[in-house]
């Protein structure tokens, strides 16, 4: 009985052994490698834009009517121009990495006014008035992006087309009037969301400084009126909508 346990053992282990043997090894698989979609914000982008903003103005008059000078000039007042805008905007961006780089062009409707007084126009029954009916951007981008979203700083110059206008106060006929187109530096700053690869919407402001400029007014007739110094800065929020001729989403590994 002792050997016939013996033996019964050794074939059990003998074929567990052999059993094993036969086993093909298991083959090797290297984890996936992960795979991440990015946004590519490089290429030529055209679009819309819309929304509004404020431009402080002070006046002070140098010159007076009979074209003797007022020494120090003397103070007409300041008021706020605030209303409406809507226009365009086209451009370039390229990206390296996470950084985005680009140019842009910006031409805007505007209709920003505001008026202040009784002033020193018109011996103190006239005010002032200020109608900014457009203004334009050239600005370089450097912008930081977490694939569809993009954060961004700008600046570079503004161009604002103004209108001055002195009138009665009490009864709101103007009396004089100038117009000038001024330029100044800009800075800004905004945040855009690719929707889709080649439609992007976003937010943009920008800060407009414009400087003092001394501006010639005259009567309806033609004739000589005043000379006013005019300080005034601008200041523009819009929501924009792009479209982008550039490439899909691309594979980041």
């Amino acid at each position: 009985m002792k050997t016939f346990v013996l033996a019964a053992v050794s074939a059990l282990v003998m074929t567990t052994s052999v059993s094993a043997a036969d086993l093909a090894a298991r083959p090797y698989t290297k984890a996936p490698v992960s795979v991440a979609a990015i946004y590519d914000w490089s290429g030529f982008y055209i679009g819309a834009n819309g929304g509004g903003g404020w431009s402080h103005k002070c006046w002070d008059i140098v010159t007076n009517i009979l074209g003797a000078p007022v020494t120090p000039p003397a103070s007409e007042g300041c008021h706020t121009a605030t209303g409406g805008v809507a226009g365009g905007q086209i451009g370039f961006r390229w990206q390296s990495s996470e950084w985005v780089f680009g140019l842009e062009g910006q031409g805007d409707w505007a209709h920003l006014s505001g008026s202040n007084g009784p002033s020193l126009a018109a011996g103190g029954v006239g005010s002032d008035r200020t109608k900014i009916n457009a203004f334009g951007l050239i600005t370089g981008q450097v912008g930081y992006a977490w694939s569809n979203v993009l954060f961004y700083a700008k600046g570079g110059a503004m161009v604002v087309s103004d209108r001055y206008e002195g009138f009665t106060t009490a009864t709101g006929v103007v009396f004089d009037r100038a117009n000038e187109t001024r330029w100044g530096g800009a800075v800004g700053a905004g945040l855009d969301f690719g929707v889709t690869p080649n439609v992007v919407v976003g937010v943009d402001y920008v800060h407009g400084f414009m400087g003092s400029r001394d501006n010639s007014f005259t009567f309806n007739n033609g004739t000589f009126s005043r000379t006013d110094r005019i300080r005034q800065d601008v200041d523009i929020v819009t929501a924009r909508v792009n479209y982008r001729f550039g490439g899909p989403l691309i594979a980041k590994y």
